[in-house]
């Protein structure tokens, strides 16, 4: 499927991957959205900043969503819970890693599989959520009658999933996803 990739589109899964490597390792859909606005000249990074998103914006969303937090892994709610209880969940994880060491309880990384020489990432390069991201954008370049895949067709792969970590923080952003593909849309035809 890569070879459709246009140049620019490729260079939005590399961005991906280098943001994935500074967090969890695995490129999610947040991955792909911050490779698409890094190309501040392609469609996708065009009609994101004319639809009124912002990298450092976004970027700051993304972390918020991703960060492993304070709780150990737990949810917003569930810590608001156990304070009710009458637990400080910040304490005990402090005693935790008093006893047992800083990042005691982050899970360890799991160490490279090496096959052919080459390091592969346990489950995938590309979480569920990108490789169904990557396979809507195939199936809009296809709808779209075009020969390739560019930044655009991503963008829309991102919109038509709208599950992932991505679709939320544009619409945590303020951005109406179906507005956001009519402009998609709309930019595709103004280039042809």
């Amino acid at each position: 499927m890569f070879e459709q990739f246009t140049a620019r589109a490729r260079e939005v899964v590399g961005r991906a991957r280098d943001e994935a490597r500074a967090g969890q390792g695995q490129i999610d859909t947040e991955h792909l959205l911050l490779g698409i606005l890094a190309d501040a000249d392609s469609v996708g990074a065009r009609v994101l900043r004319a639809a009124g998103v912002h990298d450092d914006d976004l970027r700051a969303a993304v972390a918020r969503h991703t960060a492993d937090d304070d709780g150990a892994g737990l949810a917003e709610a569930d810590i608001a819970a156990l304070r009710e209880i009458g637990i400080d969940l910040s304490a005990v994880v402090a005693r935790i890693e008093e006893s047992f060491g800083p990042d005691a309880l982050r899970a360890a990384a799991p160490g490279p599989r090496r096959r052919w020489g080459r390091r592969q990432q346990p489950g995938g390069l590309f979480s569920p959520r990108a490789k169904k991201v990557l396979e809507l954008a195939l199936r809009e370049a296809l709808g779209l009658r075009h020969r390739h895949i560019g930044t655009e067709h991503l963008l829309l792969g991102l919109l038509r999933e709208a599950g992932g970590t991505a679709a939320l923080v544009l619409t945590e952003a303020g951005v109406d996803l179906a507005d956001l593909r009519r402009r998609v849309e709309s930019a595709l035809r103004t280039a042809a």
